[in-house]
């Protein structure tokens, strides 16, 4: 849970990188909630009310796609970031993320890239998230 709420706090952060950890957390936490929300505005849905006239709320109905679109919405910049920071790790540009719009095989792609490890040494994005021969110039001072 840590990670999705890193990952929001971040809202805006397309630069740096992102490791595995992080992206697939994020997408766990936020299928879970999307998942969540379905499932209750489809249980909050008009189809219920043939089985018994109780369910037949349309108001309960509407706050749950109300609910389900905003979050929708909400999340959907930072998810947006976090798979441009995820293809940092990975030394691509965050531009890899439209290959998902090739059909059949971007999304597929894209799925095989978010699962690759990412560089192990500082790129042009930014230090290796995992602390790893960063190889920092301060590292060695006075090792000459």
């Amino acid at each position: 849970m840590d990670w999705y709420l890193k990952v929001l706090k971040d809202y805006f952060k397309f630069s740096g990188r992102a490791r595995r950890k992080e992206y697939w957390m994020f997408l766990l936490f936020h299928y879970l909630f999307l998942g969540l929300l379905l499932f209750l505005f489809i249980y909050s849905n008009d189809s219920l009310s043939i089985i018994d006239e109780q369910y037949s709320d349309k108001e309960t109905n509407f706050i749950f796609l109300q609910i389900l679109v905003v979050y929708a919405i909400a999340t959907f910049i930072p998810s947006l970031a976090v798979s441009s920071r995820r293809m940092h790790d990975l030394g691509k540009s965050g531009a890899w993320f439209f290959i998902n719009l090739i059909p059949y095989i971007g999304g597929f792609w894209f799925l095989i890239l978010t699962c690759m490890e990412g560089e192990n040494k500082v790129n042009k994005y930014g230090e290796n998230p995992k602390g790893i021969n960063n190889n920092r110039e301060i590292d060695f001072i006075g090792r000459e």
